[in-house]
């Protein structure tokens, strides 16, 4: 928690006391879209990416709807952000789409 020293202390919400929450970013390529349900359904629901190292996953969250109508094409590169490695699989905990990589070519792997 980051806390202003010269604030007094109130029992409320007030931008006198904020949470860090530190991130890390990385890159993968996406290799397939998933359909999406409910709300989704239609649309896109997730992207399934792997990384350089060759790590496979779903990057769901972080999609807009225009995003979501109109996916990042396979073979592009997607920046997303995340809270540390899951110590058993090692896939990346919390990822959350941020951007496609404008300065890399799209194309299969």
């Amino acid at each position: 928690m980051l806390h202003r020293g010269t604030a007094l202390y109130r029992a409320e919400r007030n931008d006198d006391l904020l949470k860090y929450k530190p991130y890390l970013d990385a890159e993968a390529r996406v290799i397939a879209h998933l359909p999406g349900q409910g709300k989704y359904s239609g649309m896109l629901g997730a992207l399934e990416v792997k990384t350089e190292a060759g790590i496979r996953f779903k990057l769901g969250s972080g999609l807009s709807d225009a995003e979501r109508r109109e996916p990042p094409a396979l073979g592009c590169w997607v920046t997303y952000r995340y809270n540390g490695i899951n110590a058993k699989s090692g896939i990346p905990r919390f990822a959350r789409f941020m951007r496609v990589r404008s300065d890399r070519e799209c194309g299969t792997s």
